[in-house]
């Protein structure tokens, strides 16, 4: 999916930002554009994950709580062009939100 996208985003794949490494950053060459942060998660009953709406919501705190959209921040993106978007996983079951 991304190699098609070589020519209008930057892909990059766990490298730090804010306090921990996202898995998936997507960030467009035209800095109009929008940026996408991927975080994907499988669901992990020892922490608690009951359903894929429990890690879905997992993976959300996790971009939040670690500041992941502070390196496009600073290389100048608006915070309203930043997507972000949690996979949870069980099995081949899979929930995006």
């Amino acid at each position: 999916m991304v190699v098609n996208m070589a020519d209008t985003y930057l892909v990059r794949s766990n490298r730090e930002s804010g306090y921990g490494r996202y898995d998936v950053l997507l960030e467009p060459v035209d800095k109009n554009g929008k940026a996408f942060i991927f975080e994907f998660k499988v669901l992990d009953p020892d922490e608690d994950e009951e359903t894929l709406e429990d890690t879905l919501a997992a993976a959300h705190r996790q971009i939040t709580e670690k500041k992941y959209e502070s390196e496009l921040i600073s290389r100048g993106f608006a915070p309203e062009k930043i997507r972000q978007y949690g996979f949870a996983f069980r099995g081949k079951e899979c929930l995006i939100g």
